[in-house]
């Protein structure tokens, strides 16, 4: 039985070596109890600081460490994607470098999985300590909006940490859309999943690579990906204010065939003018959106772009 551990790194120098540590004392561990043995695949994401090279002195130390380096950052969603298609295990666990991700969770994560009745096995964190309130505020916000949106459910603190079975990877592997949105990906090709929740974990080393910006167009990539209810809203916006148009004209016509047609103030009509056109920019901007992210597949651009990864290295040395 192999197990593949999948780590997207992005400047993660000084958390490699801390998370090789730990996955390695819990596969001993599992390699006496379960039996199991295990790879470790490092996507470095187009890293400016010496992730290559610590995957590259990695594998050099164990034959177990893999690595995929890409030519350039193209995003976590794509670091996944690559460790997924790179996976030989039987299970595939996807993780963070940081040990945000305990890897202590993995016995009981393959547990669940050697019953027979899950798939997966995936984290959710109770608690959020640590963060910022207001990000913790609009983290939440995103996970009850896109829920109300969405026919694919997305459970509030879930985590990219998850064990999946062969055929659940295998499915995730035939959706090669170029614009990933991992949560709702897991969830929208269904298989039973058993969850395992725990308190937030603090990062080991190194510094968070996302901000607020960085969060806010992740958060709009799951929901144009997985919901189009908001170009029903458009459409509903454009509806109401077609009828308050219409209600607005009749108005209008009764008052000067009743009282004369007194000289209306323009600030009334400015502000009116402001709202509607508003209104339609942001229904345009929607689809917009849609439009861009439907662009952006037709062009049929690979997901990502091999720099190296640990056979060219071996090959270039002459190992087997």
């Amino acid at each position: 039985m192999l197990i593949s551990l999948i780590v997207p790194c992005y400047n993660e120098e000084e958390a490699m070596p801390l998370f090789y540590r730990e996955a390695s004392r819990v596969a001993e561990q599992m390699k006496t109890s379960h039996g199991a043995d295990f790879e470790f695949i490092f996507v470095d994401d187009g890293s400016r600081d010496g992730t290559l090279a610590t995957a590259r002195r990695l594998h050099d130390e164990d034959p177990r460490v893999r690595y995929v380096s890409f030519s350039r950052n193209f995003g976590k969603e794509a670091g996944i994607y690559a460790g997924l298609q790179a996976a030989r295990g039987d299970y595939v666990a996807t993780m963070d470098a940081d040990l945000q991700d305990p890897p202590a969770l993995l016995p009981d994560m393959l547990d669940a999985l050697l019953t027979g009745d899950y798939d997966c096995a995936a984290t959710r964190r109770t608690t959020r300590e640590g963060e910022p309130p207001v990000r913790s505020w609009f983290a939440r916000l995103f996970y009850r909006i896109i829920n109300r949106m969405s026919d694919t459910e997305i459970v509030d603190g879930a985590r990219d940490f998850r064990l999946m079975s062969r055929r659940m990877v295998n499915a995730v592997l035939e959706m090669s859309e170029y614009n990933r949105f991992s949560k709702g990906i897991f969830s929208w090709v269904g298989f039973k999943t058993r969850w395992f929740d725990y308190k937030n974990v603090e990062r080991v080393a190194g510094k968070t690579k996302w901000n607020f910006w960085s969060l806010f167009q992740y958060s709009i990539e799951g929901i144009v990906g997985f919901s189009t209810a908001p170009l029903v809203m458009a459409a509903l916006a454009g509806v109401i204010f077609c009828l308050a148009a219409f209600v607005g004209i009749i108005f209008v016509i009764v008052r000067a065939l009743l009282f004369g047609d007194p000289t209306s103030g323009w600030p009334s009509m400015v502000c009116i003018m402001l709202l509607c056109s508003g209104v339609q920019l942001f229904c345009l901007g929607i689809v917009g959106e849609y439009l861009a992210k439907t662009y952006l597949e037709v062009k049929h651009r690979p997901v990502y772009i091999t720099r190296e990864t640990e056979a060219d290295r071996d090959a270039r040395r002459g190992n087997p």
